[in-house]
């Protein structure tokens, strides 16, 4: 397993359009272009450096001085290639409104990030999601406990819905990625590591119990494919013989129970 690399903080991003009715008048492509007109004095330049083509860059600009009440770029006499290519002092005024205005936006987006209750969980359930790793069920809870033994430990993950995953794992890696009550981690388990079984109440040294519905059964050459859905619409796959989905009677729809020992779950955090 490879854990995902660092990532910088999540936060809200967004541009903002001046628009006419319904069509965009400026924002976008169309702020790049002006600014690098700007910089530039030439329609070329400037749309090779925003990588638009000679004609889009002439069409955007056609467009914006079409929905003005005063254009907001000009072509010099005599320029050529697009040379001479300048903005007007109308276009440098709602160049320089807009820019204000974008950075009041931003400030504004991140004054959101601020209000959002949990915000912080949502930055790590993306970076959970960017984990990559072989195991195919991915379940992210809360520490409820952790109990330490002479060697090996163990520890619960509530992962809602009335649902928990118990984990063992030595102590020392419970020192080493800080697991305690009320701490984020993620319980992975390999689909060819879980149990199926059509009884709820079957005896079996498995400590973990997830019941859910079939939701898909494919058969291959020599094993079987199925997926049960748990509540909470999460998702459980699972690798099992063709035989043993046969003598199990596993059907679509059907309800079924995942076992799962504990030695079986690795514990991952952010």
């Amino acid at each position: 397993m490879t854990g995902a690399k660092d990532l910088d903080p999540l936060r809200i991003d967004g541009q903002l359009w001046f628009n006419r009715g319904e069509r965009g008048y400026l924002g976008g492509k169309r702020i790049e272009l002006l600014q690098q007109i700007e910089a530039t004095g030439s329609i070329t330049r400037a749309a090779k450096a925003i990588k638009l083509s000679y004609k889009a860059a002439w069409d955007a600009v056609d467009a914006m001085n079409n929905l003005s009440e005063r254009p907001l770029v000009s072509r010099a006499a005599g320029g050529t290639g697009g040379g001479g290519t300048q903005l007007t002092e109308f276009g440098r005024e709602m160049l320089h409104v807009w820019q204000r205005m974008q950075h009041e936006y931003e400030r504004f987006l991140a004054g959101v990030a601020q209000g959002i209750e949990g915000f912080e969980d949502i930055d790590k359930l993306l970076r959970a999601i960017a984990m990559k790793t072989s195991a195919r069920n991915q379940f992210r809870g809360r520490i409820t406990h952790v109990d330490k033994g002479a060697v090996n430990g163990s520890l619960s993950l509530d992962i809602g819905d009335g649902q928990t995953i118990t984990a063992t794992l030595t102590n020392d890696s419970i020192d080493e990625l800080q697991l305690a009550p009320g701490k984020t981690a993620m319980a992975l388990i390999k689909a060819s590591f879980v149990l199926l079984s059509p009884d709820p109440s079957v005896k079996i040294s498995a400590r973990n119990r997830l019941t859910g519905t079939i939701t898909s059964l494919t058969p291959g050459a020599v094993n079987s494919d199925v997926k049960l859905l748990l509540p909470g619409n999460r998702t459980l796959g699972a690798i099992i013989t063709n035989e043993s989905a046969e003598e199990l009677g596993l059907a679509l729809g059907s309800p079924c129970t995942a076992l799962i020992k504990a030695s079986h779950v690795i514990i991952a955090v952010d």
